[in-house]
């Protein structure tokens, strides 16, 4: 192949790595945004989506659609709830401190993944994709599974961005988000929306492993580089910016295709750590994000 095939090749896969990265920063960015917590054991929440999701598909015979479909409602789902259950026994007895919850999650973050290592083990298994179509393009035939995955991301994130905008439950997150005191002067339960908040940011990484993990492997220490290039991504588009998010991802997820097809990925990791670092000198609320008032 030439560059033009090359370059669409690289397009393409960047942006997969686009799709998956949206959703799983959009959760770290919603968790931030509402409970002012930096969520360090958000990457583990990822690795367990894809762990659970090859327990759920390899439990279930049949077609492979139909444990994948399976792993795509019960995964969430599980992680959710393990989620809840950290928020109750953990960030609400810290009440949500900066420093504690940081210092409690990085806890998080080791106990997930050693416990994934002691049940799950030390091997990268795969999960056996619901279809295994390949459309032709010009050049080459690209997999039809793959491009499912930037559509089904682009449905999640216009439904997320309608719950937000368009809702009572969103307007209650946002209440929250904006000033926590005054939101629980006129009812609103605070305690509830975080949890929900938080349970809702796990189930986005969660969902994000689902879909990816039939391109890449389940593997207990997978939850590193989304955790990483969440950060990354966040910092980039602004906390809190649905629009940023997306179009933070977008650039990060086709920069390090491309920079990884031509070059190297270690160069496309470089890239991205200068770009943040320039974010931060000159614009510190990120590229769609608002400076606090």
């Amino acid at each position: 192949m030439h560059f033009g095939p090359h370059l669409l090749l690289a397009a393409l896969e960047g942006l997969v790595t686009s799709a998956v990265l949206a959703l799983t920063a959009l959760g770290l960015s919603l968790v931030f945004g509402v409970m002012r917590v930096v969520n360090v054991a958000h990457g583990e929440f990822f690795m367990l989506g894809a762990v659970l999701a090859w327990a759920v598909s390899t439990a279930i015979s049949g077609h492979p659609a139909i444990g994948f479909v399976a792993a795509l409602v019960i995964a969430p789902l599980l992680v959710g709830l393990v989620a809840l259950i950290a928020e109750r026994l953990v960030l609400r007895r810290l009440n949500y401190n900066p420093e504690g919850t940081i210092v409690a999650t990085i806890g998080m973050l080791y106990i997930i993944q050693q416990l994934a290592l002691t049940f799950y083990g030390p091997e990268a298994r795969p999960v056996e994709p619901p279809f295994s179509y390949r459309i032709l393009l010009p050049w080459f035939g690209y997999s039809g599974y793959k491009l499912s995955v930037v559509a089904a991301s682009a449905i999640l994130l216009v439904i997320t961005w309608l719950v937000l905008t368009r809702t009572k439950i969103g307007l209650i997150m946002r209440a929250t988000q904006y000033d926590r005191e005054t939101a629980q002067a006129f009812g609103i339960p605070v305690e509830r929306v975080y949890a929900g908040v938080f349970a809702i940011g796990a189930m986005l990484a969660a969902i994000a492993a689902v879909l990816i993990v039939p391109i890449s492997q389940a593997h207990y220490l997978m939850g590193q580089d989304p955790l990483l290039l969440s950060f990354i991504v966040v910092i980039i588009g602004g906390l809190g910016s649905l629009r940023g998010t997306v179009v933070a991802a977008i650039l990060i997820g086709l920069s390090d295709g491309i920079i990884s097809m031509f070059f190297s990925p270690t160069l496309a990791k470089i890239i991205a750590t200068l770009v943040v670092a320039m974010v931060l000198v000159f614009r510190p609320q990120g590229l769609f994000g608002t400076t606090p008032r």
